[in-house]
This record gives C-alpha cells, structure tokens and sequence, in this order.
C-alpha cells in the first residue's frame, strides 16, 4: 500500500515540476535577441473591447523578415489598442501603423541590453527553481506525513526523499540548460 502512495506522490510531484519548466520555456521567448519573432509579442495583454486579451487571439503575428514583425489586427477597430499594448510594454519597441498592419522593426541590442536580458533570464530562471523547490519542499511534506501517520517507515520515506530529489535535480538542470542556450542566443551578435 505505501508503495502506491509513494509513486503517486512522486508522479503528482513531477508532473508539477513539469508544468513549471513549461512554463518556464515560454518565459524567455518573450525576451527579445534581436531577431525577430512572435513570441517577444503573443502574449502581450491588449484592451480589447474591455476585456484583457492576448495579442494572438486578436491578430495575426508575422515575421516577414529577421528583424521585421507584422501584427495584423483581425478588426481594425482593435490597431489602436494594440499600438498602445506594445508601446505601454517594457520591450522598448516602437510600433509603425498603416491603418492595416503594424510593423515593428527591431533594433540590434548594445551590448548594456544584452547584459541586462541576460539577468533577466537568470531571473526567470530563478524563479522557476523556487517553484520547483516548492514543489519539492509540498512532496516531502506528504511522505514525512505518511511517516507520522505509519504508512512508511522511517526508511521508506528517506528513500522516497532521495527519489524526489532526483526528480528535482533533473528539472533543475533542464531549466540551467534552458538559461544557458537562451543567455548564447542573447549574447551571439
């Protein structure tokens, strides 16, 4: 019976932490390299008819060239909000409207903003251990009250201990994983 506890323990646990990496490799997306791409503005929350919406459930988001995105409001009543969403962002962007289509040119980074992203990122990435810690702290708390109450043994529990953190030194390095390729790909020039 401990047996069953323990793995769904375990299994809860790291399906959690896999929540977090996901969410975690979302994160940096959002944090501009000097290339362009989407994702620096999908998720930007833009006033639409009152309502909070992300970017890309409004429009559609195009990178017709490397330092080029073209957001394409699908009602043109909305362009204005979302000129005013990315302005208002703290991507340092500056939207150019047509009427139709906002095009957004990205600069090359200095070397100051590189650094700068760079923390960023060691900040997000940060913040991603701390879930992942907390998430560990929430299954140790569970196996060493399994302990109290006589489900495991003293050496079951430390066991189950050792195979959560295992669990969690693997998504650890999957986020420092994470951070270095993203910290490369800022940095590159």
């Amino acid at each position: 019976m401990a047996d069953v506890d323990v793995d769904e323990v375990l299994d809860d646990t790291s399906s959690r932490m896999e929540k977090s990496v996901v969410a975690l490799e979302r994160e940096p997306g959002s944090i501009r390299t000097g290339r362009a791409s989407p994702r620096l503005v999908e998720n930007l929350l833009v006033d639409y008819y009152g309502v909070p919406t992300p970017l890309n459930q409004i429009s559609s988001i195009t990178v017709p060239e490397a330092r080029l995105l073209m957001i394409q409001p699908w009602d043109r009543t909305a362009m204005k909000e979302v000129e005013k969403s990315i302005m208002k962002s703290d991507l340092g962007l500056m939207p150019n409207s047509d009427g139709t289509v906002i095009r957004i040119s990205i600069p090359p980074l200095t070397e100051d903003r590189r650094r700068d992203l760079v923390r960023l990122v060691g900040r997000k990435v940060e913040d991603g251990h701390i879930a992942v810690r907390n998430i560990r702290r929430s299954g140790i708390e569970s196996f060493r009250s399994m302990e109290r109450g006589k489900e495991l043994s003293q050496d079951e529990s430390r066991r189950a201990q050792s195979d959560l953190q295992e669990i969690t030194n693997l998504y650890i390095s999957q986020m420092d994983d994470m951070k270095r390729d993203k910290e490369q790909e800022v940095m590159e020039v």
